[in-house]
């Protein structure tokens, strides 16, 4: 990777700040032996927002997608456009305001990280909070950002290296969301010559934890693809769990069942079924056992009929079996999830039987059909355990009596053996054995 021509203007400016506060400070997560940084304090509202950070790369690229401009934060990443951009994303981020009124309070604790033209590698969010105070409140002590200063040859590779020794660091941490932690995880992935042990180094993590957030992800991608530009990464930061339970389950899976429980999944994750009743459908037949329920709900069929209508006018196959892979025509809830991945919640839909309904309406019903196949799986389990317990609890038990028969001689030559209190236990054994051979 090479190093991107800096702003020499701003790089000058950087250095003439520093001489003149010539202060150091050890950033022990900087790759290189030297650890020692200049410390300088700089200007909010100077400082610029770094566009390549990873704890907002889902949001960033909903932002692309709805403004349909999918260069906005690298024609120009120092430029208004996308610096606004950006910091209108780590405004809405969940918690800014309580970082607000911990550092009116507390102050900035812990400096930030700067490029040598003043990008803010570490410490984004508490920029923004401390712009924020200034400009929106009129916070006067908020008006500098104490910051250390990287060397002006830092690489594209060593400030990613050090974003994510950053991320595990304790003192540095700020949050990542699941998403935008397995983002970083798929670029080092695909940087570091495919190797889970690498990457699994680099984040202090272990191998399968980093390999478990790659898969999932690759789950969520499917689904936002589908969804063709409707929905956003950032939309799902909330259902890390259904997607961690998909990839796990589906990952030495046959095909037929992988595709039958990930349309599942998608299609319930969609209309907000919770994670603890899609798990009951982790099975072969998942996606017939919702159809059915939806094929019985009188509310639904208009909308099975109007989706099977278009699957038939739709050229070149459909969107979902495309993803998957597959050759064949829809079959249990591909077409379905085609139909309405792509609309919004808000949006009409003209049905059948010439009704109009709102998507978030028919998702709503969904939700109730895909609940109710899932309560129906989890009777089918009980049952099925039930049928499969007595016969198991006896296995078991010849097991245990095998084991006992062959440390009974051993056991018989301590003189603490009590013969009388074992034949005892042997005959309520006689009697439980009798019990079972009635056929009653």
């Amino acid at each position: 990777m090479t190093n991107p021509v800096l702003d020499q203007e701003r790089v000058a400016f950087l250095e003439a700040r520093r001489k003149s506060a010539p202060k150091t400070a050890l950033l022990p997560a900087w790759p290189r032996y030297d650890k020692e940084l200049p410390l300088v304090e700089l200007e909010v509202t100077w400082v610029r927002f770094s566009t390549l950070n990873h704890r907002t790369k889902a949001e960033q690229l909903r932002e692309m997608q709805k403004s349909g401009r999918f260069d906005l934060f690298s024609a120009d990443p120092l430029g208004p456009e996308a610096q606004e951009a950006q910091y209108g994303i780590l405004r809405s981020q969940e918690g800014f305001a309580l970082l607000k009124e911990d550092l009116k309070e507390r102050q900035q604790q812990e400096p930030a990280v700067v490029t040598a033209e003043g990008v803010l590698i570490n410490g984004n969010r508490r920029s923004a909070a401390l712009r924020s105070l200034f400009i929106d409140d009129s916070h006067a002590q908020a008006r500098y950002v104490r910051c250390l200063v990287l060397p002006g040859d830092a690489t594209p590779t060593e400030l990613l290296d050090l974003e994510t020794e950053l991320q595990v660091a304790r003192d540095f941490k700020e949050d990542y969301s699941w998403v935008n932690e397995a983002l970083l995880i798929e670029e080092l992935f695909n940087r570091e010559g495919k190797s889970w042990d690498r990457v699994a180094r680099k984040m202090h993590r272990d191998v399968n934890d980093v390999r478990n957030l790659y898969e999932k992800l690759q789950q969520l991608h499917q689904l936002v693809a589908l969804s063709d530009g409707t929905r956003h990464h950032v939309d799902f930061n909330d259902n890390e769990s259904a997607f961690d339970e998909l990839a796990k389950h589906i990952r030495n899976k046959p095909k037929e069942e992988a595709e039958s429980v990930r349309s599942t999944y998608y299609l319930g994750t969609l209309a907000g079924v919770n994670y603890r009743d899609l798990r009951n459908l982790r099975r072969q037949d998942a996606a017939d056992l919702v159809r059915r329920e939806m094929e019985a709900d009188p509310a639904l069929q208009p909308l099975l009929r109007t989706v099977e209508s278009a699957s038939q006018d739709v050229e070149g196959g459909d969107a979902l079996d495309e993803l998957l892979g597959g050759d064949d025509a829809p079959t249990g809830l591909t077409d379905v999830l085609s139909f309405l991945a792509k609309k919004k919640l808000d949006e009409v839909v003209r049905l059948a039987d010439g009704q109009a309904a709102v998507v978030g309406d028919l998702f709503g019903t969904i939700r109730s059909a895909v609940t109710a196949a899932a309560r129906e799986a989890l009777e089918e389990k009980k049952d099925l355990e039930a049928l499969k317990t007595p016969v198991d609890r006896v296995v078991n038990a010849i097991k245990d009596g095998e084991r006992a028969l062959a440390a009974l001689p051993k056991a018989r030559r301590f003189d603490e053996w009590d013969e009388d209190a074992f034949q005892a236990n042997v005959a309520s054994l006689k009697a439980v054995v009798a019990k079972l051979e009635r056929r009653e």
